[in-house]
């Protein structure tokens, strides 16, 4: 490989490092019409790379390309909102009555009240609320022990970012403050081995967030 080639790729991956971050945390808020020229100004890149983060960006689902326009976007579906919920909803519910069964329940609970408590320590629009945020419900699901179930749940990990993210813009003031509060009792039903209002509470705290993107 060239040095030029080597130089292109490192110049591409910023661009599609700074872009994403973006798109992710809400910055480029879905609907949004960027363009190459845009993202190449801000990070001091020619187009090309910046023409290729996009095309990764597209191929991901986050960006829809319009030739000569530039690059639009892409809001959360109402479907795409709904599969995540469901698919989380399984997993972590799942999740918790393994760790129950196991009798690892308290000691799960910890590992979660210190993630949570990283989380207490930050006020939204901190990007690492929300990144925390995805921790904490991914301690869960990674303490089951199913390798499979945890790799599944990984690949959420953008969209996780992207709807949470989407939601906390549009209630700053409430939202933050109710997810702390349902987190504490998310652990406090995990350390008391309370299955079935457990169960009810994961699925209200996730259907929560994705109920205001439909």
């Amino acid at each position: 490989m060239s040095t030029r080639d080597r130089s292109q790729g490192g110049a591409g991956e910023r661009a599609y490092r700074w872009t994403k971050e973006r798109i992710l945390d809400g910055r480029f808020e879905g609907g949004r019409l960027i363009s190459e020229g845009e993202v190449a100004d801000e990070v001091d890149l020619s187009r090309t790379p910046v023409r290729e983060a996009f095309l990764r960006l597209a191929s991901e689902g986050l960006l829809k390309l319009y030739p000569k326009r530039g690059a639009l976007v892409v809001p959360v579906s109402a479907r795409e909102a709904e599969d995540i919920a469901e698919a989380r909803i399984f997993l972590e519910r799942h999740a918790a009555a393994k760790i129950i069964e196991s009798g690892r329940h308290r000691e799960v609970a910890d590992e979660m009240r210190k993630v949570l408590a990283e989380q207490r320590a930050l006020k939204y629009p901190d990007p690492r609320f929300t990144s925390i945020d995805r921790d904490f419900h991914a301690t869960l699901v990674h303490a089951a022990g199913n390798a499979l179930f945890d790799e599944f749940y990984s690949g959420l990990r953008d969209r996780q970012l992207r709807m949470v993210n989407t939601v906390l813009s549009r209630d700053t003031s409430n939202r933050p403050r109710i997810i702390l509060e349902e987190h504490t009792r998310i652990c406090d039903l995990l350390a008391a081995a309370q299955l079935a209002p457990l169960h009810a509470l994961i699925s209200d705290h996730i259907l929560a967030i994705s109920t205001h993107l439909t």
